[in-house]
């Protein structure tokens, strides 16, 4: 629970800063984390909240590219900042040769040899969502295995 009692720090310290940015970015996760606490009847942990982080990046990450395609770059920016900010608490993100040797183990360890045990080898590195994109931890177990 460190990670939420650091946000809502932040949180504070931005009313204070006046920082209507920061503000408006950290009550926007945390009322993500309240509806899921409600949808879920659960509390929210260190590691579901990197999940709904992960989730939002993702969201403004699809934003960015359309807003730039539709020529709107005042909103890009304004999304690019938001995820400046809820990238903050991610934990340091491996590098692309660390995530190709973690799958280059995990295929060793699951014995895949073909495209069809691509499950089996991205259930040994689900672990690793918090600290790699899965989508580049994908697209390289697609890569070792074809």
């Amino acid at each position: 629970m460190a990670l939420l009692s650091d946000i809502k720090q932040d949180l504070k310290q931005a009313m204070l800063d006046k920082n209507v940015l920061v503000r408006d970015t950290i009550r926007m996760f945390l009322s993500e984390v309240q509806r899921f606490e409600i949808d879920n009847k659960e509390e929210v942990d260190d590691s579901k909240a990197l999940q709904i982080i992960n989730k939002m990046i993702k969201q403004r990450n699809d934003s960015i590219s359309q807003f730039k395609n539709g020529g709107r770059n005042d909103l890009a920016e304004k999304e690019e900042k938001e995820v400046d900010i809820l990238s903050k608490y991610k934990p340091a993100q491996l590098s692309d040769e660390e995530i190709t040797s973690k799958v280059k183990e995990a295929i060793e360890q699951s014995g895949a040899t073909s495209m069809q045990d691509m499950g089996k080898v991205m259930g040994i590195l689900k672990s690793l969502s918090g600290s790699a994109d899965m989508g580049l931890v994908s697209k390289i177990v697609k890569d070792e295995l074809s």
